[in-house]
């Protein structure tokens, strides 16, 4: 990347495992739109990426010289400046689909919690979180294929990275978090049959997953 930032598209700053980078890279994918993608090492952030990341964190989005933080403005851009939206046309069913992005934003949380904590009990209470707060998912979803029913929206390319998550726990332990879930399970398996969010991850995402996991060396490989 040239110090100028100048590009002719747009271009996605990312990291292999962030979940924030997929969200926009899906709705990028969706809409069409053609882009770029740089991915940077975010333990040895280069000094560009410092000079433009306010809070040091991905993704980011290039747009000519501007430069864009934090996914959920990004994907909101993206919305407002190109056709096709993914949001409902009505005002209160956007709002409701921008009010369970930021709960499952929350749920990346817990996740983060999940995955990287030593203490079983902690690791056991976020496990307990993320079933009730999925059992809330549950009771939310429509007809499916999708979170509101037959159109694709931003909420799905919100809770897609979610469910990547579970592909590499499974192997782990069944936490059982989506059990009795039917159609949270099935809106699992659609979203990971849909081309946006197959190539929104590199092909070895599962492997740098595990090797994260194995970094921390937290209480859920010991469940294994």
């Amino acid at each position: 990347m040239t110090d100028t930032l100048t590009t002719d598209s747009m271009t996605l700053v990312s990291f292999d495992l962030c979940p924030y980078v997929q969200r926009a890279a899906i709705v990028l994918a969706e809409k069409g739109i053609p882009f770029a993608r740089r991915d940077v090492d975010l333990a040895n952030k280069p000094d560009w990426f410092t000079r433009i990341s306010p809070q040091g964190k991905v993704p980011l989005l290039l747009v000519g010289d501007e430069v864009l933080f934090e996914s959920s403005v990004i994907v909101e851009y993206i919305e407002d400046t190109t056709p096709s939206p993914l949001h409902p046309t009505a005002p209160l069913a956007r709002a409701r689909h921008r009010a369970w992005m930021e709960f499952g934003s929350s749920m990346l949380g817990d996740i983060w919690v999940l995955e990287t904590t030593k203490d079983s009990t902690v690791l056991d209470q976020k496990v307990a979180t993320l079933r009730d707060k999925f059992a809330r998912v549950e009771a939310a979803l429509a007809g499916g294929p999708w979170f509101a029913g037959a159109a694709f929206s931003v909420v799905d390319a919100v809770f897609a990275p979610m469910f990547r998550y579970f592909d590499v726990f499974d192997q782990i332990t069944d936490l059982c978090i989506l059990t009795g879930l039917p159609k949270v399970t099935a809106w699992r398996k659609a979203l990971a049959a849909r081309p946006s969010v197959i190539t929104a991850v590199v092909p070895n995402y599962n492997d740098l997953l595990h090797a994260f996991l194995r970094a921390h060396e937290g209480a859920l490989l010991a469940r294994a």
